[in-house]
């Protein structure tokens, strides 16, 4: 059974009563790969959503995230000041399975608009916070000897220096394989070279890496760690 007839009928089952569905992530698209689930966005009138699960349907791993029409708005606008939305993405990048009401139709258009708009302005100090976390990382790479603490904190160095870059670029962001596809669009090039440097690093020699991270530092303001201050939680 291939991935839309699959998506359709898991939704049959579990939910004959939907008003809609959708298929997002890399099962609408071609970029699925052998080990893809499906992520399946239902629309409920009522109980009982919102929830998700994940399953197993004819051989298809299944993620299902349920909604109503409010619960869907109340997600949306909750993930929306954090520049990540998978359920946004969902609905404005996937394929609608069925729309009995027209909701499904009606959903999919708003994703698409807050898509385009792009996500909301990051905070001077959201910024700060970023560059204070990346210096004292690059920091604790180069005077690192132990192969195995530099195999962790490049790591670490490398995906938030990827997730500063979006951030200073006021592009959508993403975790995991999500965050490489937003490089390759809002900073072409990015990834392959945090990639490379990885690989130095593993190879013996940090210059390549902090190369890289000192270029995006520089493009927010630079490093940052003398005069850094934050408040406390009373």
């Amino acid at each position: 059974m291939d991935a839309i007839k699959a998506a359709r009928a898991v939704v049959e089952e579990q939910h004959p009563e939907a008003r809609a569905a959708f298929l997002g992530g890399s099962g609408a698209t071609g970029r699925r790969t052998v080990t893809s689930d499906l992520d399946v966005v239902v629309l409920l009138h009522g109980a009982p959503a919102p929830y998700r699960v994940s399953l197993r349907y004819a051989d298809w791993p299944v993620e299902m995230f349920v909604h109503t029409e409010a619960t869907w708005h109340a997600y949306i606008e909750r993930e929306l000041p954090t520049r990540r939305s998978p359920l946004l993405w969902m609905c404005a990048d996937g394929l609608l399975l069925f729309d009995g009401d027209g909701v499904g139709a009606r959903l999919a258009e708003h994703a698409r608009k807050l898509v385009a708009a792009g996500p909301p302005p990051v905070p001077a100090e959201e910024i700060d916070d970023r560059r204070y976390a990346i210096t004292d990382l690059l920091d604790d790479l180069v005077g690192s000897n132990d192969p195995s603490e530099r195999l962790f904190i490049a790591t670490e160095l490398v995906r938030r220096t990827g997730e500063l870059a979006l951030a200073i670029s006021g592009s959508w962001g993403g975790g995991g394989k999500w965050l490489a596809r937003r490089l390759e669009v809002a900073v072409p090039g990015l990834g392959r070279r945090l990639h490379h440097g990885l690989r130095e690093v593993l190879g013996g020699r940090v210059e390549p890496l902090a190369v890289v991270v000192e270029e995006v530092l520089g493009q927010g303001g630079g490093r940052l760690w003398v005069g850094y201050e934050r408040p406390g939680t009373p």
